[in-house]
C-alpha cells in the first residue's frame, strides 16, 4: 500500500538553481562639459573668442592706436561706457525673451522716462525726484505691456509695437518736440564720475547684471521664468500663475528701461523724444547672440552681457576705422540672422544628439 501511495505522489523535480540576476550596466553619464550644463559655458567661450577676433582685427587695421597702452585702456573704458546703457536694457529684455515674450518698446520707454524726468516740474524736486520719476514711468509702462499681453491676450509683438508708437508720441507731446536740458549736477555727474579709474556707469551695469544673474539663477522667480517660457501650459498645471508672472517680467523690463533712462540722460545732459532710437534692436540682438532662445525657455545673463560688449566693440571698431554707420547696421543685421540660424540648428539637434549619445554608451 505504501508503495502505491508513494507512486501516486508527483515526482519532485530536482532543485532549481537560482538564476543569476542579469547585471545591466547603468548607462554612462555624460560629463558636465558634454551635457546640458556645459552648453552655456561653451557658448560663452565662443563669445569670448569672438571678442578676441575683434581685438585682433582692430590691431591689424589700426596698429598705430593699439600700440599705445594708455589708448587701449581708455578705449576699453569707452567700450564699456558705450555698452552700459544698452546692457541694462538687455538684462530686462533677456528676462522677457526667456519668459516667452518680446518687448519692442524698450527704446521708447527709455525716451519717455528720460523726457518725463527732465521736465521743469520734475527737476524742481531734485535728483531724487528725477530718478524716482524715471523708475516709476518705466515700471508703469512695463506693467501696461504685461497686462496687454497676459490679460488682454495680445501677441507680445503687437502689444509692444503699439506701445513703441504710443510712448514715442507721448514723449514728443511732453517735450513739445524739443530737447530738454538737465540742469541737475548730481544727475549729470553720474556719467562723468570715476571710481578707482572706472566710470560709475560701468559699476551700475555690473550691479544690474549681478542682480539679474542672481534673480535668474538663484531664485524661484528665475526658475518660474524658464518654466513659463519653456512650456506655459505645463507651468500653469504646476501651479504657476502664468499671467501674473508675465506682468512681472514686463514690469522688470520697464524698470531696467527707467534705470537706463537716468544713465542716458546723464550722458547727454538732456533728453528728447528721439533718444534711445533702435535700442530694442540692440537689446534683442545682444540677447540672441548671448544664446537666449527667441522661443523662450533658455538664456543667460552673462551671455547677453557678452553680446552687448561684442556689439559695442563692433561699433567702436567701425568708428576708429572711419566706417559709416550704414555699414555697421548691415553687419549687425547679418550677425543677428546668423545667430538665429545657428540657434535653430543647435537647439533642433541638441536633444537628438544627447539621446543618441546615451543610447550608444548604454
Amino acid at each position: 500500500m505504501s508503495d502505491v501511495r508513494e507512486s501516486s505522489l508527483p515526482a519532485q523535480s530536482p532543485p532549481v538553481e537560482r538564476a543569476e540576476t542579469a547585471k545591466v550596466d547603468a548607462p554612462a553619464k555624460l560629463s558636465w562639459w558634454r551635457g546640458d550644463g556645459g552648453e552655456g559655458a561653451k557658448r560663452n567661450l565662443g563669445l569670448l573668442a569672438t571678442l578676441v577676433v575683434l581685438v585682433v582685427i582692430g590691431i591689424l587695421t589700426r596698429p598705430d592706436l593699439y600700440g599705445d597702452p594708455n589708448w587701449v585702456w581708455g578705449n576699453t573704458l569707452t567700450i564699456l561706457k558705450l555698452a552700459s546703457v544698452v546692457g541694462v536694457v538687455t538684462v530686462g529684455m533677456t528676462f522677457v525673451i526667456i519668459g516667452g515674450g518680446i518687448d519692442l518698446s524698450v527704446g521708447a520707454i527709455v525716451a519717455l522716462a528720460g523726457v518725463w524726468c527732465t521736465t521743469v516740474a520734475t527737476q524742481s524736486y531734485g535728483a531724487g525726484g528725477m530718478i524716482f520719476t524715471a523708475l516709476t514711468v518705466g515700471l508703469a509702462v512695463g506693467v501696461v505691456n504685461g497686462l496687454l499681453v497676459s490679460y488682454g491676450r495680445l501677441v507680445p509683438f503687437i502689444a509692444t509695437l503699439a506701445m513703441l508708437v504710443a510712448a514715442r508720441g507721448l514723449a514728443a507731446e511732453i517735450s513739445d518736440k524739443q530737447t530738454q536740458v538737465s540742469g541737475n549736477t548730481f544727475i549729470n555727474g553720474i556719467a562723468s564720475t570715476n571710481v578707482l579709474g572706472i566710470p560709475l556707469l560701468v559699476y551700475i551695469l555690473v550691479a544690474v547684471v549681478a542682480a539679474g544673474w542672481v534673480l535668474l539663477n538663484r531664485t524661484t522667480f528665475g526658475r518660474r521664468t524658464v518654466a513659463v517660457g519653456g512650456n506655459p501650459e505645463a507651468a500653469r498645471l504646476a501651479g504657476i500663475n502664468v499671467r501674473r508672472h508675465t506682468v512681472l517680467l514686463y514690469a522688470l523690463s520697464g524698470l531696467c528701461c527707467g534705470i537706463a533712462a537716468v544713465m542716458l540722460t546723464a550722458q547727454a545732459t538732456s533728453a528728447q523724444a528721439a533718444m534711445a532710437n533702435l535700442y530694442e534692436l540692440d537689446a534683442i540682438a545682444a540677447a540672441i547672440i548671448g544664446g537666449t532662445l527667441l522661443s523662450g525657455g533658455r538664456g543667460t545673463i552673462i551671455g547677453s552681457l557678452l553680446g552687448v560688449i561684442i556689439f559695442s566693440t563692433i561699433t567702436n571698431l567701425f568708428a576708429i576705422n572711419n566706417l559709416s554707420a550704414e555699414a555697421q547696421n548691415m553687419v549687425k543685421g547679418g550677425i543677428i540672422v546668423a545667430a538665429v540660424l545657428v540657434q535653430q540648428v543647435q537647439f533642433g539637434s541638441l536633444t537628438q544628439f544627447l539621446a543618441r549619445n546615451r543610447a550608444t554608451t548604454t
